[in-house]
């Protein structure tokens, strides 16, 4: 016994281990990221009211009609309107940033004209593209890895450009999943350290507004994740040729960043985010929601993986233990409960700054309850089948069937009245054979002639009554309807005689004895029920039908199969039948009239 319970824990032990296993590497190596990152972006990415002091001039299909195609511009366009936002000192922006390139000169004069607007406004900042390639390079510890942000070239605006306006990088950094959610503060090369576009303008913001811009945290290759505050077109926005020809007013822009980008899809500037995925939304727009988050702290950093790893593993771990010592309906609430707790836990993360992996654990909760669910279902169908089989020795198999089958099966005191063939079996000189004999050999005696009247019963359809000493007591078309029951019964009684007569040789050379058998049948009407108490009840039948069955048990002869009446009248086409005229049975007051039966057709 202890071996097996032994054995049973080391395979829950094991069973456990594997999950937590499972449950590691999932969390770990990430798999379901695309999934988790559906679930985080629906939790986290929520369009709210965005902040005012963040405005875009958008290069748009109206300006493009309005001043010609793009790549026709000089750069007397962006001059006329840096010109525009710092006319008026005491109304000019903040920040002015061009999520554009001014790479190669054009035209001396308007190449110079830019320039000294920029120089003159002092809060210009345009974009510069980095030309990232695969770099073999060595971490801390010197371990070596391929740096796949390796910066080998900067693509910069001309020189007089430059040397009147900050720089940053306009690059978008996409997750595996291809949508937008991260961005990149700086990157480090050997001669300088250059800050996003995003980044540079919160700085100098803040700058102008006398505060102190905070570097958020950062993760690999200097990067941050960050929540969007709004949709496309939430920012507030105009037109650039509404800008330049003067419909809007300049001083709208008191005090705020300036966003100038491309927003017309021929400029192929649009990008998948993770707040919108049905659509596209502009560089420009992306950039004002990271500046945005940089402004009110919404950004993150993953918490370490393998610690998430290692504490959810914990988690379904001890979920599997307790799964094995719960109902099902609480293990499937608490199995809610700790994926809500998860749920509201990586919530309250994400605002403190930190990011978690939230999707791995609740469909291995969902997996590990639903295996727990099959594995009870099918250890307490292997048990009901063991009680089943156990229970088939003491009681009737029909009823123990249809309990099975039915599982609404209610013993309670009380029957029924229905017709019903009765039939008793009794060894015929078993007293005396039990006092000559060993007590063992008699038990064995026993057990063999028992099994044959059981398995002639059963074979037929009848309902094993119960065992009183030597003689078998069995009832046909009950507790269930059987068909021809009374046939059955007869048949039951021709099985058990011609089954002693094989044993009769066996029985000599063993035991040097033979077991002859008086049976009675009997049909009519008896009540059929449980008797007893309410704790310990027997089901049975009872009723003068029974009673006569008894009595001509008790009058048959070795290997004699005696009937009566009614029996007889039931099946008096289909048997061959030796009449025993008119007897008096015990407790009768009246004679009946039985019959032998001889042979059943």
């Amino acid at each position: 016994m202890r071996e097996r319970i032994r054995g049973k824990v080391n395979r829950h032990v094991v069973g456990i281990t594997i999950v937590m296993l499972i449950t590691f590497l999932l969390c770990w190596l990430q798999p379901l990221f695309a999934l988790d990152k559906m679930l985080t972006d629906f939790m986290w990415q929520q369009a709210e009211v965005t902040n005012s002091r963040i405005k875009i001039i958008k290069i748009d299909e109206r300006s493009l009609e309005a001043l010609g195609q793009y790549n026709t511009w000089t750069r007397d366009i962006p001059a006329q309107l840096v010109e525009a936002l710092s006319a008026d000192e005491e109304n000019q922006p903040a920040v002015i940033a061009f999520d554009i390139l001014y790479i190669n000169e054009m035209d001396e004069e308007g190449d110079t004209r830019f320039a000294e607007a920029c120089a003159e406004a002092g809060n210009v900042i345009t974009a510069v593209n980095l030309v990232y390639d695969k770099s073999v390079g060595t971490d801390d510890s010197g371990e070596y890895y391929v740096d796949e942000l390796h910066v080998n070239m900067i693509e910069r605006s001309y020189d007089a450009l430059r040397e009147a306006v900050g720089e940053g990088f306009a690059n978008t950094t996409q997750d595996k999943d291809g949508y937008i959610r991260q961005a990149i503060a700086y990157v480090e090369t050997e001669e300088e350290t250059i800050y996003s576009l995003a980044y540079k303008s919160y700085a100098a913001y803040m700058e102008y507004i006398g505060e102190e811009p905070q570097m958020p945290r950062l993760y690999q290759n200097n990067k941050f994740q960050f929540a969007f505050s709004g949709d496309s077109g939430d920012y507030e926005s105009v037109s650039l040729c509404d800008v330049l020809d003067g419909t809007v007013d300049p001083r709208i822009f008191k005090d705020c960043i300036v966003l100038v980008g491309a927003y017309a899809s021929g400029m192929q500037d649009s990008f998948h985010v993770a707040i919108q995925k049905s659509e596209q939304m502009y560089g420009v727009e992306i950039h004002a929601n990271i500046i945005e988050a940089l402004m009110e702290g919404k950004t993150a950093v993953p918490v370490n993986t393998a610690l998430t790893a290692l504490l959810m593993a914990l988690v379904v771990g001890l979920y599997c233990m307790l799964c094995r010592r719960m109902r099902q309906l609480s293990a499937a609430i608490l199995g809610i409960a700790i994926c809500v707790a998860e749920l509201l836990l990586g919530t309250w993360l994400f605002r403190q700054g930190w990011v978690i992996h939230l999707v791995s654990l609740p469909i291995i909760m969902l997996t590990v309850y639903i295996l727990s669910v099959i594995v009870n279902y099918l250890i307490e169908l292997k048990k009901r089948r063991e009680v089943v089989k156990a229970f088939k020795k003491y009681v009737a198999p029909q009823i123990v069937e249809e309990v099975s089958r039915s599982g609404e099966f209610n013993p309670v005191l009380g029957g029924e009245r229905r017709d019903i063939a009765v039939l008793f079996v009794d060894i015929r000189g078993f007293t005396p054979m039990s006092e000559e004999l060993p007590a063992e050999e008699v038990v064995e005696i026993l057990n063999r002639y028992l099994t044959l009247t059981t398995e002639a019963i059963f074979r037929n359809g009848g309902t094993l009554d119960k065992f009183i000493g030597d003689a078998t007591m069995a009832v046909f078309n009950a507790p269930f309807d059987l068909d021809d029951y009374v046939y059955r019964a007869v048949c039951t009684a021709r099985d058990i005689v011609e089954g002693t007569k094989d044993m009769e040789k066996s029985m000599l050379e063993r035991f040097g004895r033979k077991v002859n058998v008086g049976i009675g049948i009997n049909c009519g009407s008896a009540i059929v029920g449980n008797i007893g108490c309410d704790f310990r009840m027997d089901y049975t039948a009872i009723g003068d039908t029974v009673n006569t069955a008894s009595r001509l048990e008790g009058k048959a002869q070795k290997d004699q199969i005696l009937i009566g009446e009614e029996v007889y009248k039931a099946l008096h086409d289909r048997l061959k039948v030796t009449e025993m005229g008119r007897m008096h049975l015990k407790g009768k007051a009246h004679e009946i009239q039985v019959y032998s039966v001889d042979e059943a057709l």
